[in-house]
């Protein structure tokens, strides 16, 4: 399936923009990619706030649609191009979809942030009480996550989907700041997956070899 009036931008390493561009590409949409960089300003430049006047990412621009915020893109995409079903083909598959992504929402995300922020900016002396506090919650939460996997290759069933492509991007960025060298000594219990986590493992393993995924991958992260 194939539209070249979609446009989406997008920062690198952004989990929410990671979303958008995982919708497309679970998809097969064709788009165009627009990389923005926030270091040169460019989410705040004047002709990009006329399309988010937030200046957040991602914005997705479907002709003279403009559709922020990831979730809603998500939708959005699943309504206009309904096949492949991102959130479900029934109403008990769509529920399990928004019950799954509702309780990251509400009782993991800001756990994670608080782990994943002070890691990925430097933070840990002054976060370290607090980021150390938010690893209970945030191991019980990824083995809560980990038990609608036992039995299912996706949160939703047979085929990646709404909740998979929602809760992912956060977890590969929880992992991403648990390797680096100032959370070595703070035993945050994530790492190696495989041996902490073998579902989720799986799940993630799975994920990167969905087509498109290499496209999606942030640019700077790359080695």
């Amino acid at each position: 399936m194939t539209n070249a009036d979609l446009e989406i931008f997008w920062l690198s390493g952004s989990p929410y923009a990671w979303r958008g561009l995982l919708a497309l590409e679970v998809k097969q949409l064709k788009y165009t990619s627009r990389l923005l960089d926030a270091s040169k300003g460019e989410v705040k430049a004047p002709e990009y706030l006329k399309l988010n006047p937030r200046g957040t990412v991602p914005t997705l621009k479907d002709g003279e649609v403009i559709v922020r915020e990831s979730l809603a893109i998500m939708a959005y995409l699943d309504r206009k191009y309904p096949e492949p079903s991102l959130f479900g083909a029934n109403a008990q598959q769509v529920a399990k979809a928004w019950r799954l992504i509702s309780e990251y929402l509400s009782y993991a995300h800001g756990p994670f942030i608080r782990i994943i922020e002070p890691l990925y900016f430097s933070r840990v002396a002054e976060k370290k009480s607090d980021l150390l506090a938010a690893v209970p919650q945030v191991r019980a939460e990824l083995e809560r996550f980990q038990g609608e996997l036992a039995d299912s290759a996706w949160f939703g069933g047979k085929a990646v989907g709404a909740a998979d492509i929602a809760i992912y991007p956060f977890i590969k960025s929880l992992l991403r700041a648990a390797a680096k060298d100032e959370a070595r000594h703070l035993n945050l219990g994530l790492l190696p997956m495989e041996e902490c986590f073998p579902h989720l493992a799986l799940w993630m393993q799975r994920f990167e070899r969905v087509p498109g995924y290499g496209r999606t991958y942030p640019p700077h992260w790359r080695p």
